[in-house]
């Protein structure tokens, strides 16, 4: 994909907020929460982001927006708070049209998309959660951290929109320690373009008071849970706490150092191999399997295969429950199976009921 490829369109926060959201790709929605320092049009430019719009829009149609307060979203905004962040979420998946999607948490927004996918359990069919946190640094009862976010605050507030990136550049090699000097040059300059020091300040603050400790059990979506053993900007342990809190979350350790992958990155790879494993995108998995089944009819089917009865598929789904027993007489029919138990037995062989299965 490139980025003229992608669209642009802009929507309204309740608050008034504008919101600038882009598409781009083809295949089953795939929504990337937004987090730290974004900008729609010149995240392509960069040799850091490039690659990641590439491969998950290879397979998918990614949604991504700007979060308030950067990129091409409003900048003067009066609310910054960690519920704002989560109704500009809801706000952007509405003004996409998405009934039902994959949604990608990455560093600070995968306490955004844990929240998100607690409260609407039946818009999320998958749950992608890179290098995050579920309590920002205040939260987590050490007071070295709760100090380096003091100090950081302060180094944001002194030097930020300068031209001289020195101030940016610690930031910088937290999220870059392997970087290569274009890459790090790139990072620095897409920090400047995307924000103020004001909003930087901001956004920094509201970071280090989250804690989503409590609605991670909530979640009840297939997750994948993916974190770099030596991430120098969120702790390994917060992605097994993560893992540890969500039911039935898959956690994979990657071997590096940075908190955003490199394309060069030894990890790369089997960041890609898992997260499109699990998104069902790879050839021979369990999305190419069934192809007589409607959408819906494989949904009910993984459901199904995870042993879930029929008022429960409705529930999750949000349908009725005669609607849920139609649609499992229907796919029995096209799968020339007469019970319930033979159906399993055929999704189980296809790799449905595992929680790596594709949302459609």
């Amino acid at each position: 994909m490139t980025p003229g490829s992608q669209q642009i369109r802009f929507c309204t926060a309740p608050d008034g907020v504008r919101l600038a959201y882009a598409t781009v790709g083809k295949g089953p929605p795939l929504v990337r929460a937004a987090h730290w320092m974004t900008h729609l049009e010149f995240d392509w430019e960069s040799p850091v982001w490039r690659p990641w719009l590439t491969e998950l829009s290879r397979h998918n149609t990614l949604v991504r927006y700007d979060p308030r307060g950067c990129g091409l979203s409003d900048r003067d905004v009066g609310d910054m708070a960690f519920d704002a962040w989560v109704a500009d979420l809801e706000t952007v998946v509405a003004a996409a049209g998405l009934a039902r999607f994959a949604l990608l948490g990455a560093s600070q927004s995968v306490s955004v998309a844990i929240a998100y996918a607690a409260k609407h359990p039946q818009r999320v069919s998958r749950l992608i959660l890179y290098g995050g946190f579920a309590r920002g640094r205040l939260r987590r009862g050490s007071p070295v951290q709760a100090e380096e976010a003091e100090v950081q605050l302060k180094l944001i507030q002194l030097g930020w929109g300068r031209d001289d990136p020195a101030f940016r550049q610690f930031f910088t090699t937290q999220f870059l320690p392997d970087g290569t000097p274009e890459q790090l040059a790139s990072f620095n300059e897409i920090q400047r373009l995307s924000t103020s020091a004001e909003n930087a300040a901001r956004i920094l603050q509201v970071s280090s008071g989250i804690d989503v400790a409590d609605l991670a059990p909530k979640v009840s979506a297939p997750t994948l849970v993916l974190h770099a053993r030596e991430d120098k900007r969120a702790p390994f342990d917060e992605g097994r706490l993560i893992a540890s809190l969500i039911p039935g979350a898959r956690f994979v350790p990657l071997e590096s150092r940075n908190h955003v992958l490199l394309e060069s990155d030894s990890a790369w790879p089997r960041f890609l191999a898992e997260t499109r494993a699990f998104l069902g995108a790879e050839p021979g998995t369990a999305a190419a399997a069934f192809p007589e089944l409607t959408a819906r009819e494989k949904e009910v089917l993984e459901l199904v295969a995870r042993g879930l009865a029929n008022d429960e598929i409705a529930a999750r789904l949000g349908i009725r429950p005669k609607t849920v027993r139609n649609q499992v007489s229907a796919l029995f029919d096209k799968l020339g199976v007469s019970s319930r138990a033979q159906a399993i037995v055929r999704a189980r062989e296809a790799g449905l009921g595992t929680g790596n299965t594709p949302e459609a």
